[in-house]
């Protein structure tokens, strides 16, 4: 039996989250049941600070957390706990769970460099370094041959050129989350210029643009691999008028098997994903191309249970616990 481990779980407030998809929840549920004890904080809640040195030794930095013990349950309405507030190292604990939703922004980032302070000797899920150097729609950008005609570009013209070239397009913000600013560009639709005015206004963020893949309308995949591994999937569909398949706006879950193709794709990336330290991971796969590797807060664990009957939240904590061994 695996020793009972001090977990830290860095999220969005707790109260908001729906108990029936949140992977965090999910996660949460299965270390409690193997009797490991969890804490929940929220990123505003951490500082860096100065350690008391020992004698003769340098002073070290402490990364510490205004965090309460909690204990979590699938009741609506009562699904959380707390406890008394206490102020702990998070460098005293074994795992920190990095499981804030994005925009991966500045305060993200951030969020990363102070966590590379305690990690590896607090195991974070997942690595800060690769998390920091890995946002969704970049990492995916060093399998070229894996992906749609893609561009991440500021450049208007270029953007232009690019729809003269492959018509229907799709445009993401880069650091974006759930589907937030995407937006599918018909070939003759006399809006592209002013929604790139729009956005460069804003931001000074360059945009992906995507071939627009119709088989998007049968579904956009989401895979999860855990150590670099394929451990299931569901199929997304999109609502009716909609070309987003993100569940929270009306995407449909099915159950879903993995292709040939899906299985290539997991082949290739799995080893860079691994060596990384990217223990839990969910791409999206559009017909034949992957449009995503999601390394920050990704989602499904609940979803493909209840499809496949798999305990995914299980085999992660396999994962951590025999790193931890």
């Amino acid at each position: 039996m695996a020793r009972t481990l001090k977990v830290a779980v860095q999220m969005d407030p707790i109260e908001t989250i729906n108990i029936d998809g949140d992977s965090t929840f999910a996660l949460m549920l299965t270390a409690q049941a193997r009797g490991h004890k969890l804490w929940h904080y929220e990123v505003k809640h951490m500082a860096l600070r100065e350690g008391v040195a020992k004698e003769g030794a340098a002073r070290e930095e402490r990364l510490m957390a205004r965090a309460r013990p909690v204990t979590v349950q699938r009741v609506r309405g009562s699904h959380y706990a707390f406890g008394p507030e206490e102020l702990i190292d998070l460098g005293s604990t074994d795992v920190v769970l990095m499981r804030q939703d994005p925009p991966f922004d500045m305060a993200y980032i951030t969020a990363t460099h102070l966590l590379e302070h305690i990690h590896p000797k607090t195991l974070v899920v997942n690595h800060p370094v690769s998390v920091r150097n890995a946002p969704e729609k970049l990492l995916v950008t060093h399998f070229p041959d894996l992906m749609p005609p893609t561009m991440v570009t500021w450049d208007v013209d270029a953007i232009l050129g690019f729809r003269a070239t492959h018509k229907d397009i799709v445009v993401k913000p880069l650091f974006g989350n759930g589907g937030a600013g995407v937006f599918l560009i018909r070939h003759d639709d006399p809006n592209l210029n002013a929604l790139l005015e729009m956005h460069f206004a804003r931001s000074r963020e360059p945009l992906m643009i995507q071939r627009y893949e119709p088989s998007v309308r049968q579904g956009d995949k989401r895979i999860i691999l855990i150590d670099g591994e394929p451990a299931g999937a569901i199929n997304r569909v999109p609502a009716p008028g909609e070309a987003r398949s993100n569940m929270h706006v009306g995407g449909r879950a099915e159950k879903s098997t993995l292709t040939a193709r899906d299985l290539e794709i997991c082949r290739r990336i799995g080893p860079t994903l691994k060596q990384q330290g990217l223990i839990f991971v969910g791409i999206d796969v559009i017909g034949d191309y992957l449009t995503e590797i999601n390394v920050t807060s990704p989602t499904g664990l609940q979803e493909i249970g209840r499809f496949d009957g798999t305990d995914l939240s299980g085999q992660i904590w396999d994962v951590i616990e025999e790193k931890l061994a």
